[in-house]
């Protein structure tokens, strides 16, 4: 009996006892380790089964039968692979004696296998910030989950006068045969701005621009503090009234002086904790200022005026409802991030369910 027939049956039984797909995955994974089906395979099986399937075996199809991807050619793969992820589909073909197109279906189909770039990180984290990122989204979830209309958050970042278009932005629909559409190398421009942005659940709260020769110093953002609570007692006047809103914001020097935290205990202001190094937990950075930016690439403003009432329209174009499902995804980053043990997540598909 293969050991894949094997795992079939034992996904058929684990639903006849009314097991979830993810506890199947979970018994399958423990009973055979290194041997298991991917989780693709599991759940489509578990699926098929559900379904009313009772064959364990494969179908039979018409025509000659084939023997690029019998067990012998997928032990072959498999142990090329776990020497050597940066195998191309090329290498693995020539190595195992069999055509690219049997190498990419034991890759992709049998092993579940698919080929991701690395993604850039901010830092390679120590396990004490990996602990302290798991201990904020903890304490998120367990003291601020209920009070996510109260938090106001913020940050700031700079706009550009000129800022290229992504790859992604300037891809475009062509025929087969049509000559693939070309674009000169563009760095950003020099002239730039930087926007201070609050928002809540609701929409924007405060934002202002960076005077011409200022610095982001502890005394300028004192007095971006004293005009926040002027913009919260003005369009938040339900919070302002008993005190009862939140401000997070990440630990730039400038946002942890002296002076700020003294400005915070006077007027009883409650700061949600923000781990170091982690922007994919701060709305600002792993929402609002993309989504603020995209439109504003591949323009070119040639006045600093230009370049605020352009980013002045976009902040005020987005929907309250965008805003909603921001705060929503920050809670499901919280989970994320204990999931992945403290660990940078973006990219890596986490089932928060098992």
């Amino acid at each position: 009996m293969s050991k894949f027939v094997e795992q079939r049956i034992c996904i058929k039984f684990c639903l006849r006892n009314q097991f979830s797909a993810a506890d199947t995955l979970r018994m399958v994974q423990k009973a055979f380790g290194d041997e298991a089906m991917s989780k693709k395979n599991v759940y489509k099986w578990y699926s098929e089964f559900q379904a009313g399937r009772e064959r364990v075996e494969d179908e039979e199809r018409p025509g000659r039968p084939s023997t690029s991807t019998d067990e012998a050619h997928v032990q072959q793969i498999k142990d090329l692979v776990l020497k050597n992820r940066r195998l191309t589909i090329r290498d693995l073909a020539d190595e195992v004696g069999i055509s690219k197109g049997s190498a990419n279906t034991i890759l992709k189909d049998v092993l579940g296998l698919k080929r991701v770039k690395s993604r850039l990180v901010p830092k390679t984290l120590n396990f004490l910030e990996k602990r302290r990122r798991v201990e904020v989204c903890e304490t998120m979830l367990s003291d601020y989950q209920g009070v996510m209309k109260r938090i106001i958050t913020g940050d700031e970042t700079w706009i550009y006068a000129y800022d290229p278009e992504t790859t992604d932005q300037s891809s475009e629909y062509r025929a087969k045969r049509e000559p693939r559409p070309k674009k000169s190398r563009q760095s950003r421009s020099k002239i730039k701005v930087m926007l201070t942005v609050f928002f809540d659940y609701r929409g924007v709260v405060h934002y202002e621009f960076l005077p011409t020769g200022q610095t982001v110093n502890k005394e300028y953002y004192l007095n971006v503090m004293r005009r926040l609570r002027n913009a919260i007692r003005l369009k938040r006047p339900e919070l302002w009234k008993d005190n009862s809103w939140f401000l997070h914001h990440d630990n730039a020097p400038s946002h942890t002086a002296l002076v700020i935290r003294d400005h915070f205990a006077k007027n009883s202001t409650h700061i949600v904790p923000q781990p170091p190094y982690s922007p994919d937990l701060a709305p600002c950075d792993f929402w609002l200022f993309t989504k603020l930016k995209r439109p504003l690439r591949g323009h070119r403003f040639y006045t600093i005026e230009e370049i605020q009432a352009a980013a002045k329209t976009e902040l005020k174009a987005i929907p309250e409802s965008d805003y909603n499902q921001c705060f929503e995804d920050w809670k499901i980053r919280w989970h994320k991030c204990i999931a992945s043990g403290g660990d940078y997540f973006e990219g890596d598909e986490i089932d928060l369910e098992e």
